[in-house]
């Protein structure tokens, strides 16, 4: 599956940041970047799951929605942090303060990162015939 590939090629880049000069705001604002990507290619991807699974939910195309359902659907699938991920997402036209931007770094590498690599892991588990 195409989304999955791209979602995957996107974190293992995204899995880097760490590595980085986290006081350098052009590199903040690479991550942040990158964060809104691997977000909108992990619910598409979802998305797509779902309506595989036959999901009617999943057709309005709303992250919000498919989020929810995925809530249902996965056990694994943390649903409270994935909405917040929309909402930072949301808000990351809106960060002019270069602290902000600073601790949303913060938790996409401590947060965020971690529930893309466990969606990854579980879909693999789950998906193995269809996405490899």
């Amino acid at each position: 599956m195409k989304k999955f590939d791209n979602y995957v090629s996107n974190l293992r880049v995204l899995e880097q940041a760490d590595k980085e000069q986290l006081d350098n705001e052009f590199i903040i604002s690479g991550i942040i970047d990158k964060f809104s990507i691997q977000f909108e290619l992990g619910w598409k991807v979802l998305k797509e799951l779902l309506t595989y699974e036959g999901s009617q939910s999943s057709a309005t195309g709303s992250p919000r929605s498919v989020i929810k359902e995925a809530y249902a659907v996965y056990p694994f699938f943390d649903g409270d942090i994935w909405l917040n991920m929309l909402k930072e997402r949301n808000d990351t036209a809106h960060i002019y303060d270069g602290n902000a931007a600073k601790i949303l770094v913060n938790r996409i590498l401590t947060e965020y990162i971690p529930q893309f690599v466990k969606l990854e892991k579980e879909l693999i588990h789950l998906y193995k015939d269809i996405l490899l």
